[in-house]
C-alpha cells in the first residue's frame, strides 16, 4: 500500500472521501505556504488545549502545525512513498511577526489568536504583491533543496495542476458563471488573478524541482453547488475527482484506492 503525503488543499484530500474508502497511510499538510511551511516557529505561541472558537478539531490542527512549524518535521518523517502537490492553498495572504511568517487563513481568523500577544503588530503580506512572490520563490529553492538532501528524495513526486473554476454547474446541467467569490469573509476577490499566480508558481515550481508527473483535469473544471463542502471556485463537480483518481491510477496509485463505504482519517501534520 503506498504512503501518500499531501502538500496542498481539499482538492487532493478530497479524492479519497468524495467516493469513499482510500489509502490505509495518507499525510495531509493544508492551510498553509511554502512560504510558511519553512519559516521558523511563531515565538511565544500557546495554541488552546481545544479548538478555540467554531473550528472543529482537524481545522485547529493545521493551523497549529502552520504557526508551530511542525509540518515539515512530520513530512520527512512520515518517509511517503508519493508526494502530491497543489497550489491551492496558496491563495492566503501573509502575515509577518515577530521575524516570522504565518499563514493569513480563514482559520487563523475565526480562532481568535490574532488577538494575542504574538500577533501583536503584525504586518500583512498582500498574496498577490511581488513582496509576496520573491519570499515564495525563496521557499521554493529551499523546498527543491531539502526534497534532494533528506528521505523525501525516495518519493514520487506529483504535481496536481489545478485552477479555479470560474463556472458552476447544477444538478440539471445548467452552469452560469460564479459570483461573489471571496478568500476571507467580507473581502471580494476576483478569479483571474489567482490563476495567474497559480501558473507562475507552478512553473516555477517544476523548474526548480526534479521530473514531476502532471495531474490535470481542464475537461470539469466546474464548481459543484452541492459540493459537501459547499460552493466554492475549488470546490469542484464529481467528475472532476474521478478524473483525477483515474490518472493517478495511471500513474500506479490505483491501489490506493477503494470502495469502502467509509472515508479513512488521514493524518493532519
Amino acid at each position: 500500500m503506498p504512503k501518500i503525503a499531501i502538500v496542498g488543499s481539499c482538492i487532493t484530500r478530497d479524492l479519497w472521501p468524495i467516493r469513499g474508502g482510500g489509502s490505509e497511510q495518507l499525510l495531509y499538510v493544508s492551510r498553509t505556504s511554502l512560504a510558511s511551511l519553512l519559516a521558523s516557529p511563531l515565538p511565544g505561541f500557546q495554541p488552546a488545549r481545544s479548538p478555540p472558537g467554531d473550528l472543529h478539531a482537524h481545522e485547529h490542527k493545521a493551523l497549529v502545525a502552520d504557526l508551530e512549524k511542525t509540518a515539515l518535521a512530520r513530512l520527512v518523517a512520515f518517509q511517503p512513498t508519493h508526494l502530491i502537490f497543489d497550489f491551492i492553498d496558496e491563495r492566503f495572504d501573509l502575515i509577518s511577526t515577530r521575524g516570522t511568517l504565518v499563514t493569513h487563513s480563514a482559520e487563523l481568523v475565526r480562532s481568535g489568536y490574532l488577538s494575542r500577544a504574538p500577533f501583536r503588530s503584525w504586518r500583512p503580506i498582500s498574496r498577490l504583491s511581488a513582496p509576496c512572490d520573491r519570499v515564495w520563490r525563496d521557499a521554493a529553492h529551499a523546498f527543491a533543496t531539502l526534497l534532494e538532501r533528506s528521505e523525501l528524495r525516495r518519493a514520487v513526486p506529483i504535481l496536481h495542476s489545478a485552477r479555479w473554476a470560474t463556472r458552476q454547474r447544477d444538478t440539471s446541467g445548467v452552469t452560469s458563471e460564479i459570483q461573489d467569490v471571496e478568500i476571507l469573509s467580507g473581502r471580494p476577490i476576483a478569479i483571474a488573478p489567482y490563476n495567474a499566480l497559480l501558473e507562475r508558481q507552478e512553473a516555477e515550481f517544476l523548474r526548480l524541482m526534479p521530473p514531476m508527473a502532471r495531474i490535470e483535469v481542464d475537461a470539469f473544471r466546474l464548481a459543484d453547488p452541492d459540493h459537501q463542502w459547499g460552493l466554492s471556485p475549488f470546490h469542484y463537480i464529481p467528475e472532476y475527482y474521478h478524473e483525477v483518481r483515474r490518472q493517478l491510477g495511471q500513474l500506479g496509485l490505483s491501489g490506493a484506492f477503494s470502495e469502502r463505504p467509509a472515508a479513512p482519517s488521514a493524518q493532519v501534520a
